[in-house]
């Protein structure tokens, strides 16, 4: 796989975990947010850092171990 994960894509990738809009959608998965965010993803250099940094898109769920 070519798709190595430079310092530079986990810089860009913190700024999607750290954006506000982003962290909405990931967390409501519904509504007018989510879908900006589904949609703009493709466009958005941060959000395709967090996909290539952590594995999944940026509006998918954060997974917690809440039991």
């Amino acid at each position: 796989m070519g798709k190595e994960v430079t310092e530079n894509d986990k810089k860009l990738a913190q700024h999607c975990v750290n954006c506000k809009i982003c962290q909405y959608a990931r967390k409501k998965q519904n509504g007018v947010i989510y879908s900006l965010v589904k949609f703009g993803e493709k466009f958005c250099p941060f959000c395709r850092a967090y996909e290539k940094v952590h594995g999944k898109k940026a509006y998918e769920t954060e997974e917690r171990n809440s039991k």
